[in-house]
């Protein structure tokens, strides 16, 4: 796979290059070392394209994780404890899931990486949401977050998001006080 395209988020080029070099250098590897040709190996069952072969996002998922590992990434997990108190009124809630928790796909020297091949939504999440607690948790100081670009998107299920709806998505955002550097790699085959 290759890089095709870059956004820098609240600086995330810049920091990144600057303060996490040798770790960006390990996520390019990463990103050239997997030949997505292996993965597009997914019968669609949709109407809009039955039967076509499309990338397999749970396989290149498989994929990405193994190198990262391979490299000495790690996941980092934290457990929710949902707090109860806020409830009016004498509400009593049902049982709160237990083990509950929030992920981070890979973490190495306070740099976090997550790879995103599902719904837009998701991909704002990662950034604006799943970073910041991590970065508040004292686990990160920077993100990379990996997403196809639409070349990509298209060969895979209906309603992957792609690197050019993502970007649009944060420069009508803006950047908040609260953002942490995050560098966008929009990839393709």
């Amino acid at each position: 796979m290759r890089i095709v395209g870059l956004y820098s988020f609240n600086n995330g080029l810049e920091i990144v290059k600057r303060d996490f070099d040798v770790e960006l250098e390990e996520v390019k590897q990463v990103i050239a070392d997997i030949d997505i040709q292996m993965y597009k190996t997914k019968k669609s069952l949709e109407k809009t394209m039955p039967g076509k072969v499309l990338y397999s996002p749970r396989a290149m998922n498989k994929a990405f994780n193994a190198e990262f590992m391979a490299r000495g990434w790690k996941k980092q997990r934290v457990i929710c404890d949902y707090p109860t108190d806020y409830y009016k009124d004498g509400y009593i809630p049902p049982k709160i899931s237990k083990g509950a928790f929030r992920e981070i796909d890979f973490l190495k020297n306070n740099l976090g990486v997550e790879v995103q091949f599902g719904k837009y939504s998701f991909m704002v999440y990662n950034v604006c949401a799943k970073m910041t607690i991590f970065h508040n948790l004292g686990y990160i100081n920077a993100g990379v977050e990996v997403v196809p670009v639409k070349e990509l998107a298209v060969e895979m299920s209906s309603g992957v998001s792609y690197f050019e709806q993502f970007v649009w998505d944060l420069e009508q955002r803006g950047i908040s006080n609260i953002d942490i550097p995050v560098l966008i790699l929009g990839i393709s085959p």
